[in-house]
């Protein structure tokens, strides 16, 4: 797969980031100004991939902060029943609440979120509470973009990833750009830059890279070249509809088709997509077949309600590419 991983390591992947509250539409098909009922998920990238992961059957981990109220303990209640290690949740003690984020679900093609993000925990989790020790446990460590958007949540993802090279973790970087917290998209650059180059993987969409370069409509192979020049040995390009590339330090393309879908909303399939990517290379499948199982576990979670609730089982996931392998074929 073009990245070794310690195989000894107890936990697979420990996530570190935002975990939040989504409040989701129960109404389809109306504007948020008439809907009257939302349904609660935990929420967040991170938190997400993390759940995803444990739902596939591998140990996730998680580092983060979490507000001291009904909403924190929601959340590492669910995540903990979920199967994740919650260990290393920080709880905040200066008053700081949990992110929220209402979505909107006028029709498929219409989704959007209403984000609550100013002063939140996850963005005050410290350098100091995060734990080598815990790291060096890990064969990945995932990082989340938005992490970065404030300090000191910046600088404890900076020393997140400083301590996974020094322990011969891998670093995932999810780039998972949320504009409404950064200050500008030249800030944003610089950080991903930052954190990109120190990375083993690298996963995001067109835009995202785009983001990160501070330019607009860059080719695929400009981006990746440079990435080669660094730590980066395999690099994942998602274009939507589209499908997604992935790109090996040793020169291999390979394509990733999207699958049809009923599709209820836009939101989630980032990170389904990661969690099912990453646990495919964590199980030694090829670098082929992980792109299948990435476009598989986002085109069911499109298709339903929540995120974090709706995060496929392997079984799932191996049924819904098998019924459309056919059907793949003829559309060739």
């Amino acid at each position: 797969m073009g990245v070794d991983l310690n195989l000894q390591a107890e936990l697979d992947i420990i996530a570190i980031g935002r975990a939040c509250i989504d409040l989701n539409a129960v109404e389809y098909n109306r504007p948020m100004e008439e809907t009257m009922t939302f349904r609660k998920y935990v929420g967040g990238s991170p938190a997400n991939i993390a759940i995803g992961i444990s739902r596939l059957g591998l140990k996730a981990g998680f580092i983060g902060k979490l507000s001291d109220d009904q909403h924190g303990r929601f959340i590492q209640q669910y995540m903990a029943d979920a199967g994740v290690d919650t260990s290393h949740m920080v709880i905040d003690h200066e008053g700081h609440k949990t992110g929220l984020a209402f979505t909107e679900i006028k029709s498929p093609e219409e989704c959007s979120i209403l984000m609550y993000r100013d002063e939140v925990a996850d963005l005050f989790l410290y350098p100091s509470e995060v734990s080598e020790a815990y790291i060096k446990r890990s064969k990945i460590l995932l990082v989340s973009g938005t992490a970065l958007a404030k300090s000191p949540s910046r600088e404890a993802a900076l020393k997140a990833v400083q301590l996974a090279k020094k322990n011969n973790v891998k670093v995932v970087f999810e780039l998972d750009y949320r504009p409404y917290t950064w200050e500008s998209e030249a800030e944003t650059s610089v950080y991903y830059t930052l954190v990109a180059q120190q990375s083993d993987i690298v996963i995001g969409t067109r835009d995202e890279y785009d983001v990160m370069e501070n330019r607009q409509n860059t080719k695929n192979e400009k981006t990746v070249n440079h990435l080669f020049q660094y730590s980066p040995e395999l690099v994942v390009i998602k274009h939507g509809v589209e499908g997604s590339y992935a790109y090996t330090k040793s020169g291999k393309i390979y394509r990733g088709k999207a699958y049809k879908t009923k599709v209820l909303k836009t939101f989630g399939a980032g990170d389904s997509y990661a969690s099912a990517f990453l646990y495919a290379l964590i199980k030694g499948k090829d670098i082929e077949t992980a792109l299948k199982y990435g476009s598989a576990s986002a085109a069911i979670v499109v298709s339903r309600h929540s995120s974090s609730e709706a995060m496929p089982t392997v079984q799932e996931i191996e049924k819904f590419i098998s019924e459309r392998s056919e059907e793949k074929v003829v559309n060739r």
